[in-house]
């Protein structure tokens, strides 16, 4: 459910340097890290050794880094919602930061702003200052800027 709804893509550029509301929290479990493991085929221990992973730096296992990052595109889907947009694009990332590490069964959640908002064809491309927040850090997990196009 989307907190901030748009009826068109146009509607994007009254947005810009807005916050926007942070998500619901979401839990990151091993069994998410474990299905990311086998998707990608980055088995390192440190995300998949439970055993091992206790006596490693951070006492358990810890989610990959691209997990985290992929994260924010169905969390920010639950931030805004373009009404008549015909399709929404994930164009691509400008930065990207994994400041802390994302220790198994932590909850995170996603915190946003949209820093520019510009025409291109058929639609309008935002990029997205997307923040993943992790319960029990004081920094983030994940800081990216995410481009999305969003198409008439």
């Amino acid at each position: 459910m989307a907190t901030v709804q748009c009826e068109n893509p146009s509607e994007l550029h009254n947005l810009v340097d807005v916050e926007l509301p942070p998500t619901t929290w979401k839990e990151v479990d091993q069994q998410s890290i474990s299905l990311f493991a086998d998707a990608t085929g980055d088995h390192q221990w440190i995300h998949v050794d439970e055993e091992r992973s206790i006596a490693g730096p951070y006492g358990t296992t810890i989610a990959h880094g691209y997990l985290t990052l992929a994260l924010i595109g169905p969390l920010f889907a639950d931030v805004l919602a373009v009404t008549r947009a015909s399709r929404v694009v994930n164009y691509g990332l400008d930065r990207v930061r994994f400041p802390a590490p994302l220790p198994s069964g932590t909850r995170v959640r996603l915190t946003s702003k949209i820093s520019t908002a510009s025409e291109v064809s058929g639609g309008v491309q935002v990029v997205v200052r997307a923040t993943v927040e992790s319960e029990n850090s004081d920094k983030p997990v994940c800081v990216a800027d995410a481009v999305f196009r969003y198409f008439d």
